[in-house]
């Protein structure tokens, strides 16, 4: 054990090493439900302090084996991603740089927020399609590490598509560029020997011995984020391999990233959304057959308690529009208030928007789709021109996680089951059987919201943290909610990835045979454990209900 860890750090970093009980106990805490406290906090400065950092642990981990590095960029993560007992590498500090960006991508640093990002593409017309929800405050480190999706990823994907290449430091000590190599390329790396050719050897043969079975393994959804996506490794048809697609999305644990080059997309002028108000779930499915073939750029939802919770807290949502005057919001929010006085809310609330650059088009299809919804399934149903009146909508599906963290007072937010996907088709079946999962719980009050038209859904409990059934209730109900989940071949995380709170389910999603290739990833990667230990592999449900918050 190193008595005087911060002092022997700042001997190798030229960044900022801080251990104040104020900076630990900020860095004890994500968005999830978790504390770990750290031992210090590194703010590195650039390439080489994280080369120095990473000789450091891989020196002393025979002496001291609890020594480990954890990546942290904004925070935001739901799962505990970035919680850690030894030391934590901040890239919000310094590793703020975006590169110029060019006619389609752009070199971008993990502490970079990603609204910063937007708004330089947005100078070319150009965008990063797959942001989160938490757009305001999340950062791309976190983005790229959890292979993130959000609203736009139904038509264009996720974070995984949109990763050209990335530098990281790995367990070795040295910067390495990944990137697509084809069979030539595959066995110079091979040859070259070292560290790297190890690397891709090991690799290699781990993928080709199990292609099949990893093939088979891939989640028959159109998003994950659990696991480690050995199934997108290699591209046997085009004979390409990428480490890039495990390196995505695996949660920090297999090196530090440095800088990406991102991939963008055209940003389209306008956009139109239909939205729709459900109070039963029956039409659900026929209205998603209606839906889907008309290729929207996303197809949101959420609940009746997210509405509620929108237009109960209205001077937040006036800030967030940009207004001071709560009476020209109210009245933006009439509707909503005369439906309540008419016939009560809707259960869910659907979003459904198509973008494109012929404004005339675009209003046509979403006026078409509210009319046959009418029409044909009786529903009720709104077409949001104004900018101002769709942004009211995205606001409260983008911003009700947010409001229920700092609005609630008795209770707080416990996301334990928050991120699911089953297929579309299955929704009408499995909503139902969800619902009666948690009316088991009574009193239990949760949120719903998520992605309709893929059918990943984010339900957000809300619970009194430090009453002792809390803990009863998340140890019952997570492993119930996960087996219907699996039940009906979906994945237990879509975007949020595994963290603290799911890793411990991987095995019972993928099977024993698959989940020890898992293993076998991390130490080819990562043989001494140095970077964030507990995710993704070598996880109990004992450590992570040990450092559920007792307080908030």
């Amino acid at each position: 054990m190193i008595e005087n860890l911060a002092d022997e750090l700042k001997k190798i970093v030229k960044g900022d090493v801080e251990n104040a009980d104020s900076v630990l106990s900020e860095y004890s805490h994500d968005a999830s439900l978790f504390e770990v406290k750290p031992k210090v906090v590194v703010f590195p400065k650039d390439a080489e302090d994280l080369e120095n950092l990473v000789k450091f642990v891989g020196d002393r981990k025979k002496d001291d084996p609890s020594l480990s590095l954890t990546g942290r960029s904004a925070g935001t993560d739901m799962s505990g991603g970035p919680l850690n007992s030894s030391i934590i590498v901040s890239f919000g500090r310094y590793f703020t740089k975006i590169g110029e960006v060019g006619d389609h991508s752009v070199d971008v640093q993990p502490g970079v927020f990603y609204r910063d990002l937007e708004k330089e593409t947005l100078k070319k017309d150009l965008i990063f399609p797959s942001y989160p929800a938490s757009r305001e405050i999340c950062a791309v480190g976190g983005i790229v590490n959890n292979n993130s999706g959000g609203e736009k990823s139904l038509r264009y994907g996720k974070t995984e598509n949109y990763v050209e290449q990335l530098n990281a430091v790995l367990s070795d000590g040295k910067m390495h560029t990944l990137k697509p190599l084809n069979r030539q390329e595959l066995e110079a790396k091979i040859s070259a020997g070292g560290f790297e050719g190890g690397l891709y050897s090991k690799m290699y043969k781990l993928i080709l011995e199990n292609y099949d079975l990893l093939q088979q393994a891939k989640p028959k959804v159109d998003k994950n984020s659990a696991g480690y996506y050995l199934w997108n490794i290699w591209d046997k048809e085009k004979d390409v391999f990428n480490l890039v697609k495990v390196f995505v999305g695996a949660q920090g644990t297999l090196g530090l990233l440095n800088d990406a080059t991102l991939d963008l997309i055209p940003n389209e002028k306008y956009s139109r959304l239909v939205i729709v108000f459900l109070y039963g779930l029956e039409p659900l499915a026929q209205l998603i057959n209606d839906v889907l073939p008309l290729k929207p750029e996303s197809f949101e939802a959420y609940d009746d308690n997210t509405l509620k919770l929108a237009m109960k807290f209205f001077p937040s949502f006036a800030k967030l529009m940009g207004t001071k005057n709560i009476l020209s919001l109210g009245f933006q929010f009439l509707p909503e208030f005369m439906m309540m006085l008419k016939g009560g809310l809707p259960k869910l609330i659907l979003q459904v928007e198509f973008v494109g650059n012929d404004e005339k088009e675009i209003d046509a299809k979403a006026q078409a789709l509210s009319d046959r919804l009418q029409k044909e399934l009786k529903l009720r149903t709104k077409v949001a021109r104004s900018p101002r009146d769709m942004r009211k909508y995205w606001l409260i599906r983008r911003e009700s996680f947010n409001l229920l963290r700092h609005k609630i007072k008795d209770k707080h937010t416990a996301p334990f089951i928050d991120d699911f996907i089953v297929n579309p088709e299955h929704l009408e079946k499995f909503l139902p059987e969800l619902n009666a999962l948690f009316a088991k719980y009574t009193g239990l009050i949760y949120t719903v919201a998520g992605h309709v038209g893929d059918g990943n859904f984010h339900v957000i409990p809300l619970m009194k943290i430090e009453d002792p059934k809390t803990k009863q209730i998340i140890e019952e109900l997570g492993p119930k909610v996960y087996d219907l989940v699996l039940k009906y071949g979906g994945s237990i995380t879509a975007e949020h990835n595994d963290g603290i709170v799911r890793s411990p389910y991987l095995e019972k999603m993928y099977g024993e045979k698959v989940y020890e290739l898992f293993e076998e990833t991390k130490k080819i990667f990562d043989p001494q454990n140095i970077f964030n230990p507990g995710k993704k592999v070598n996880s109990s449900m004992e450590y992570a209900m040990s450092h559920i918050r007792e307080h908030w």
